[in-house]
């Protein structure tokens, strides 16, 4: 009621002016960048001062993601979302039509995952998103959004500015004079599930969105390695060492590069821990053979003490991999450029610094290692031709089909 009355005082619910599009905001240069090689160039301008931008830009509208909206019946997300309203994700808006996806923080750094969590259960982690995104550009894959880590008023730069009466109405103050939120959804979503900011600054993840359906059309496709969502259900995949040969004979993983892109997806699902990729998303405009965007990262560096090696199947089963991906992931295990290093420095650029805890950036050269003797054992198996692929054809196949390879 209160926050009512100070809008009434402002004069804030009068429309607004219709504000011009500058042609050089950094959204739209990022958008504009986007090709059928990756989210963004190697070397962005463009990006760098988008991340700029979302860390420092005023925010000037806040309101619920798809996700809780599609809990809600506000709107027909079917077409893309998939929602699990268990997780609170805010859309944020800022000037030259800046859109960003705000993921508070749930857990702390130095906290691990309970080893008795199943995945589908699992917190989502902010400081998951900001390092997900560092460690795709090392990989050289640029598949994840541009994201950085903010500390972000909830008073002044959500519960002020959100014009969504819902998202007004689960703002409270704690017994500690916090000021917290919560989602409004089916489940899980009280105040025992509430983020509270200190008194009022809460840190947070931000992601920048990805132009409108309207605009680049994606596809959102079931992962053929997607893992089953209920605490005793095995998929195939699992229990088949011969799985691949059935993927194989399945459009379009049977004649593109479709199965070495899932394969790409995997390295970097399994550096991270994230047992969660049960869809990926393509831009139709370019293709069977476009890249695969690896979004929502958000449950992985959740163990750094575990090395969920299921997650290297389409790698250890398929027995394929691009032949820029395994020089990158090479390149990377020379002391000189040990990933650990490459990700310690580029991740002091957030200004959220330290991200990631030392173990987590070591968990990291240890889980290449375990990547490229996988690979070893593939060579030695069926041969370096076979198994390392140029990135734009398929590699031979043998004429027998391959098994899972032991790990």
């Amino acid at each position: 009621r209160r926050h009512k009355l100070y809008r009434e005082e402002q004069n804030l619910t009068s429309p607004a002016a219709p504000l011009p599009l500058r042609p050089e905001a950094s959204w739209l240069q990022f958008h504009l960048g986007i090709s059928r090689d990756g989210l963004y160039p190697r070397s962005s301008p463009a990006v760098t001062r988008l991340l700029r931008d979302m860390r420092e830009f005023p925010t000037i509208s806040a309101d619920y993601s798809q996700d809780e909206k599609a809990l809600l019946g506000a709107c027909d997300c079917s077409q893309i979302v998939k929602p699990s309203g268990v997780h609170l994700k805010l859309v944020l808006r800022f000037q030259d039509f800046g859109k960003a996806m705000f993921k508070p923080m749930r857990q702390r750094r130095e906290e691990e995952t309970p080893e008795d969590f199943f995945y589908f259960v699992d917190f989502q982690r902010h400081n998951a998103e900001i390092a997900a995104f560092h460690l795709d550009r090392i990989l050289d894959f640029r598949r994840v959004p541009p994201t950085v880590g903010r500390l972000i008023n909830v008073t002044k730069e959500i519960l002020e500015v959100t014009k969504n009466e819902v998202l007004q109405s689960v703002f409270f103050v704690s017994p500690a004079s916090n000021v917290c939120f919560f989602a409004k959804c089916p489940y899980m979503c009280k105040t025992e599930y509430a983020v509270c900011g200190n008194p009022h600054l809460l840190e947070g993840s931000l992601s920048a969105f990805l132009p409108s359906l309207n605009l680049a059309p994606r596809l959102s496709i079931p992962n053929p390695w997607i893992r089953s969502y209920s605490f005793d259900g095995k998929e195939e995949w699992e229990v088949n060492p011969l799985y691949c040969n059935t993927v194989r004979e399945i459009y379009p993983y049977s004649n593109s590069n479709r199965l070495l892109n899932i394969v790409d997806m995997a390295i970097f699902d399994f550096l991270i821990g994230n047992m969660d990729r049960h869809h990926y998303e393509m831009f139709t405009k370019f293709g069977d053979d476009g890249f695969l965007l690896h979004l929502d990262n958000a449950r992985g560096f959740g163990r750094h003490s575990h090395d969920e090696i299921s997650i290297l199947a389409p790698l250890s089963q398929c027995c394929i991999i691009k032949r820029t991906t395994l020089l990158r992931l090479r390149l990377l295990a020379d002391p000189e450029y040990r990933l650990s290093d490459v990700m310690r420095e580029s991740l002091l650029q957030d200004p959220l610094a330290p991200v990631l805890t030392e173990p987590h950036l070591l968990a990291l050269d240890r889980r290449l290692q375990l990547i490229l003797e996988a690979v070893g054992k593939c060579i030695d198996t069926f041969g370096e031709a076979t198994v390392v692929a140029n990135d734009t054809a398929q590699p031979q196949s043998p004429a027998v089909h391959r098994a899972k390879v032991g790990t």
